[in-house]
């Protein structure tokens, strides 16, 4: 076993047991992938690690997606959810629910929307597609904006806006979308200027889309920091730009804070805080860590958005008494022990930890991030984007005892985002597992011997 790794840890992956995963692939679709070589069938969790079914432990540093936001097994989140089905388990909006109505009501107040409703959804795709069916209702337009590189779910509609071609299964679309550049800094037509004329040149390109259209775009969505497309994100200030150009015409601004949102980024409590200068979005979505692992997601819009549909609209599992139960818990926890500034903090602390790693390696290009939402883009010995490095380095950090996700335009960025509970022994722990799994993935694309 490797120096660092925890106790415990797995010495080299083993087959899911029982043939599970035959029986995954003899029912499930092709395109559902599965992280490894060999998958993981993860049993139980508690803090910031889990367990696999041959009893081997990981520290997690992805939180299944960044949904479990605060810990696994989060005892107040774990009693809220039992004593509320031990009540009721469900009942639909077509009733009053008093979890629903305190968690909406303080995600209004937290949003800085003004005059804001919220409507609750099972996930982030749901919230995005109730979004995009808010703004071209209110105007009347099926035109929409989005970043290149962008992702927002999987449903028809949000995949419409996703810019990132490998999860873009289909070109039909109820949408006309227009691409506008800026979700990524340092990579593109653009990447070479300074941050103001980064700026300056987004604008400009958007200028120039908008002239094109008829004048009756719905929507500009976007997320502040793009979390599929490899933790990649505009100069602070970008879409702040962009809303000076959107706003005297109409158009709405939505941000996509399904991945960004509750402090995670550690600076601010959401993404779109980082453009502030023009003031609050007009829509915004979330879902992922709200729940930290139940179903949860939503829209909060000014009431002249959310109150345009003239049809009737329910949701039978959206804002579910269980569900809601474990949201206002959980945001309980992170308000009342400052997960945002932990990010800050410990996430502050494992971004240079990270650098110092990547300074010693080729394989690195680049890594980027705030607080707990941190991309590691790796490449070639040519420099050129390396898919092979990100899997190779992947299935070394499993095999060491810790788990990452990996994402990116090119599909060779490692995306780390643990729990923001996460304890700076951890990231120090995390981060030489990390450099020890870069070494392997180096050694192993380059044939060089390892220093």
């Amino acid at each position: 076993m490797s120096a660092g790794a925890p106790e415990g840890a797995a010495s080299a992956p083993a087959p899911a047991p029982s043939g599970l995963r035959d029986r995954h692939r003899a029912v499930m679709p092709e395109w559902l992938a599965l992280y490894y070589r060999d998958p993981l069938e993860i049993t139980h969790g508690e803090g910031r690690h889990v367990w696999d079914a041959e009893g081997r432990r990981y520290l997690d540093f992805f939180g299944g997606i960044l949904t479990t936001m605060t810990a696994h097994a989060l005892p107040e989140v774990t009693k809220a959810v039992g004593d509320q089905a031990g009540r009721i388990l469900h009942t639909s909006t077509l009733y009053l629910d008093r979890h629903m109505v305190e968690l909406a009501e303080r995600i209004a107040a937290l949003s800085g929307i003004p005059d804001a409703r919220v409507f609750f959804t099972t996930s982030g795709t749901e919230a995005n597609d109730a979004a995009l069916l808010l703004a071209t209702t209110h105007r009347r337009s099926n035109q929409v904006l989005a970043m290149r590189n962008s992702y927002h779910g999987r449903s028809f509609a949000s995949i419409a806006i996703t810019g990132n071609a490998d999860w873009s299964p289909t070109s039909l679309s109820p949408l006309q979308t227009l691409y506008v550049h800026g979700g990524i800094r340092t990579r593109g037509p653009f990447a070479h200027l300074s941050d103001a004329r980064f700026i300056e040149a987004c604008v400009a390109d958007l200028e120039d889309v908008l002239a094109q259209t008829h004048g009756n775009v719905a929507a500009l969505i976007a997320e502040p920091v793009q979390g599929v497309g490899g933790f990649t994100a505009p100069p602070d200030g970008l879409y702040a730009a962009f809303r000076e150009v959107l706003a005297p015409r109409g158009i709405l601004w939505i941000t996509d804070e399904v991945q960004t949102g509750w402090g995670r980024t550690g600076d601010h409590f959401w993404g779109w805080q980082a453009h502030a200068r023009s003031g609050p979005p007009d829509v915004l979505t979330f879902a992922k860590g709200i729940g930290n692992g139940m179903s949860v997601g939503g829209v909060v819009a000014r009431a002249e958005v959310m109150n345009c549909l003239e049809a009737n609209s329910i949701s039978t599992f959206g804002g579910s008494p269980v569900t809601m139960a474990a949201g206002l818990a959980n945001l309980t926890y992170l308000l009342e022990h400052d997960l945002q500034g932990n990010a800050r903090r410990v996430g502050g602390l494992l971004i240079e930890r990270l650098r110092a790693v990547a300074a010693g390696l080729p394989v690195v290009r680049e890594v980027r991030g705030r607080g707990l939402m941190i991309g590691m883009e790796l490449v070639g010995d040519d420099g050129s984007p390396s898919p092979e490095a990100a899997a190779l380095t992947l299935e070394a950090a499993r095999e060491l005892g810790l788990l990452v996700g990996k994402g990116g335009r090119d599909g060779n960025t490692l995306r780390i985002a643990p729990p923001m509970t996460l304890t700076i022994t951890e990231a120090e722990e995390g981060a030489a597992l990390l450099e020890e799994a870069l070494r392997r993935a180096q050694h192993a694309i380059s044939g060089k011997e390892r220093p």
